[in-house]
């Protein structure tokens, strides 16, 4: 497999750029091309200069460094670190450092995978003196060269990539581009952001966009491939985290509270299910739906994960395999209300409720709640993201520089068993 060449780096300035306030500029270059999927593990360094030290993967106990940040690529096969020397990239299954690059100047506050390919977006740590953190470099590894770069006047909280989209997320608005000539497309204005919540779907035959509205407790759903757009109220309180379904037809939502979890329809807004993580107020880390739809994974600053059935189904679709057809955007759009009902699978245990459920309605609805179907339970007050693995495992990356992986009973549910434990990083000083 061949990779593309591309043409020099350009520089994107928009609204909140520190240039042009009230416009948005972009080089008039040929086009960038796509990205191309070769594997990172793979990604020889050229003779190009780059800042990064050329160092090989390797275990190293001494080698201490602190954790900025940790996030999944997109299947969550593979994720990324950032350091405050630079960055690394891990594979899941088996479990291996496959690639690190490191700064003299500082580290990387975000590091964004996209699949496997050697495209990456780095955002700098506050320490970096080279990268800024109100600074997005869309970073071809493959070349070892910044093949585009976006300025602003703000911070950056996040950045989300698909094969055709860059979204920058600032604080109060969202910006999204064009990932073949980096032209800016849409601006979304949210209610204040600092966490960088926003979600994508990764799907060739659907485009949507999550993220907080400007209400409190309100998400914004964008099916930018049918020009609609879905407010959601979800929650009394302001959102904390969410997440969507490949396909963006699925959204579970959390608020500040973190006692509940929903999952909506993201086409007609319904909600489908809720489930209850427990009583106590809690910092909600991460929401996570299986691939196949039947589970949901939760983590929290209690330090339990929790894993939880979902009654959501495709109807017609077996869970387990995806159709090689691709309907039409019209077609998603019209079918769309009436594909997403509320079923009990006959292959996976129920969530349990309460013994004085048969009460609904009479009782405060605390005694009708679902809870979590299985648990883990981790070091309180670290931050962790949960994500699934093959065959009924859950894989689990602490901001301690800490990778778990555990298997879960499907039918009984109950303790999970912990698989693997590697402590990947030996971090200088923060848990979170």
């Amino acid at each position: 497999m061949f990779l593309a060449q591309r043409p020099a780096p350009r520089i994107v300035r928009g609204e909140d750029c520190l240039v042009s306030p009230m416009s948005s500029t972009v080089s008039t270059s040929p086009g960038m091309l796509p990205p191309v999927g070769l594997g990172i593990c793979e990604s020889p360094m050229t003779g190009v200069s780059s800042p990064f030290c050329n160092t090989e993967p390797e275990y190293n106990d001494n080698d201490a460094a602190e954790l900025l940040s940790v996030s999944w690529n997109q299947d969550y096969g593979c994720f990324a670190a950032g350091t405050s020397r630079g960055f690394r990239i891990y594979n899941c299954e088996p479990f291996k450092e496959t690639l690190r690059r490191d700064l003299k100047n500082g580290g990387f506050g975000i590091v964004e995978m996209l699949f496997r390919c050697n495209i990456l977006s780095l955002v700098g740590g506050k320490t970096n003196s080279q990268y800024h953190p109100n600074k997005v470099i869309i970073w071809d590894d493959h070349q070892s060269r910044c093949i585009g770069e976006f300025s602003f006047r703000s911070e950056v909280r996040a950045v989300k990539l698909r094969r055709d989209r860059v979204v920058v997320v600032l604080e109060h608005k969202i910006y999204v581009y064009n990932f073949m000539d980096l032209k800016l497309l849409h601006q979304i204005e949210t209610l204040a952001n600092p966490r960088g919540l926003c979600c994508l779907s990764h799907h060739l035959n659907t485009s949507v966009l999550a993220c907080p509205g400007l209400r409190q407790g309100q998400v914004r759903v964008e099916h930018f491939g049918l020009n609609v757009t879905k407010l959601i109220s979800a929650h009394d309180s302001q959102i904390s985290c969410l997440t969507l379904t490949m396909d963006g037809l699925l959204l579970a939502t959390a608020s500040t509270r973190g006692t509940l979890i929903r999952i909506f329809n993201t086409m007609d807004g319904t909600r489908l299910q809720e489930v209850r993580r427990g009583v106590d107020k809690a910092d909600i880390y991460s929401i996570t739906l299986s691939p196949n739809v039947q589970w949901l994974a939760v983590s929290s600053d209690k330090g339990t994960i929790h894993i939880f059935s979902l009654r959501v189904r495709i109807v017609g679709e077996d869970p387990s395999t995806h159709s090689s057809a691709v309907p039409s955007p019209a077609l998603l759009y019209q079918n769309s209300s009436n594909s997403l009902d509320a079923l009990i699978s006959p292959s996976t245990g129920a969530n349990p409720g309460s013994s004085l459920s048969f009460m609904k309605g009479v009782l405060p609805k605390y005694f009708s709640s679902e809870w979590s179907f299985a648990r883990f339970h981790l070091p309180e007050h670290t931050q962790y993201l949960a994500a699934f693995g093959s065959q009924n495992t859950v894989i689990i990356v602490g901001m301690d520089g800490s990778f778990y992986r555990c298997s879960f009973d499907p039918v009984n549910g109950g303790e999970m068993i912990q698989q693997e434990y590697v402590r990947f990083l030996k971090t200088e000083s923060r848990s979170r």
